[in-house]
């Protein structure tokens, strides 16, 4: 039982914090040893011709603005084509892109997915790089031209760009606990990108070299996550780039939240049944170390070894076992407490901010156990209710 307990407060540890931590460590050190490498910008004529994509479902609510927005980024005149895919939608979104001579409208009526949308428009991008963004979130002004600087780097297949949520002072608990994870994310990107390549790409903003592109299976749940991870096992690496980020609001509220959670959890272990070669294999040592290390303990056995720890724990505390399993038990008991008090205070709108990450840390993992379970025992489909957003 010692053993047990020790073994899963270690990986427990090491997925949310040892490993950002052993990151950190490893990046000063090769600093240290061959200096830090700087990514300058590059003339507007050696920038890549490139294509926008973006995939929209009823968002009649955001689409002018997200058009507003796509058409004042900077790019090199003639070197930007907007593609943008409505398959499915039956309200105004398509009325009003169609509105815009100098984007392609792509529609059918029938809806069978996300990344069946993306499939048929990717048939009509004939440019060196492809950049894919969501319908509701919106590019800083540069984000084109700071992605698209790196493939000037042969060895660069992606690049992956900053997700930043919107968060007010009154933010709620899926706001905030959202907001502290994409920053703690964007620490983590950063570093892995630096180490060797980012594990795996948002959909909110990252692109691809087109003729590195392969449709993914077309019922792919993290179809943006799949298309990245291909073009890395195919020995090319993934850049994060967070100058270039995409801004949106966060979940209406827990339950949103959640929702969207177990999904790409489910979607999580789809993807790691898929990309098996890539666990632990001498093809593809830093990458594999990568992988597993950020996204397949955090997918897969984590949540698990959180219990486990919690119930070892406690039968140690209790058998008199030493003073040390008392204090760590009392730890636990402490943090899963602020976590239940952040969920009161979520249901009454009591704003502590305080208490929303420890909440979430437990939304988060919670919704890890149900996408496994939804998984393996309910057939999880790439066409899914979205998400409702803050306005």
């Amino acid at each position: 039982m010692t053993i047990t307990f020790w073994l899963s407060l270690f990986i427990a540890f090491y997925t949310f914090v040892g490993y950002g931590i052993l990151l950190f460590i490893i990046i000063k050190i090769k600093r240290a040893l061959k200096g830090r490498k700087v990514v300058t910008d590059i003339a507007d004529e050696l920038l890549p011709e490139c294509t926008l994509v973006v995939a929209a479902y009823n968002e009649e609510h955001f689409i002018a603005e997200k058009i507003a927005n796509s058409l004042a980024l900077n790019y090199p005149a003639g070197k930007l084509k907007f593609v943008f895919v409505t398959d499915g939608s039956s309200d105004r979104t398509t009325e009003i892109i169609a509105q815009y001579p100098q984007i392609q409208l792509l529609h059918r009526p029938e809806r069978a997915g996300k990344i069946a949308a993306v499939h048929r428009a990717m048939e009509y991008v004939t440019t060196e790089a492809v950049v894919f963004t969501d319908a509701n979130t919106f590019l800083n002004a540069d984000a084109m031209k700071r992605i698209c600087r790196h493939y000037a780097d042969a060895t660069v297949g992606c690049v992956a760009g900053e997700k930043r949520v919107q968060i007010d002072t009154n933010a709620d608990a899926s706001a905030a606990g959202e907001g502290f994870y994409w920053k703690y994310e964007s620490a983590l990107k950063k570093w892995d990108s630096e180490l060797y390549s980012v594990v795996g790409a948002a959909g909110e903003l990252f692109s691809v070299r087109r003729n590195l592109y392969q449709d993914v299976e077309p019922d792919t749940v993290l179809d943006d996550f799949m298309i990245s991870m291909l073009i890395a096992a195919k020995g090319f690496r993934i850049i994060y780039e967070p100058e270039a980020y995409a801004l949106e609001t966060a979940s209406e509220n827990v339950s949103e939240e959640l929702k969207r959670k177990i999904r790409i959890a489910a979607g999580g272990m789809q993807s790691i049944l898929r990309l098996l070669p890539l666990l632990l294999s001498f093809k593809y040592p830093l990458l594999s170390f990568q992988y597993v290390s950020h996204r397949v303990l955090r997918w897969t056995v984590t949540p698990f070894f959180l219990i486990l720890a919690f119930i070892t724990n406690l039968a140690l505390a209790f058998a008199g076992q030493g003073l040390i399993y008392q204090l760590l038990f009392a730890g636990q008991v402490f943090f899963y407490l602020l976590a239940f008090l952040g969920f009161i205070m979520e249901k009454r709108h009591i704003r502590v901010k305080a208490l929303f990450v420890p909440y979430y840390f437990c939304v988060m993992n919670y919704a890890v156990l149900a996408g496994i379970i939804r998984y393996f025992t309910t057939k999880q489909s790439a066409i899914w209710e979205k998400a409702q957003r803050k306005q």
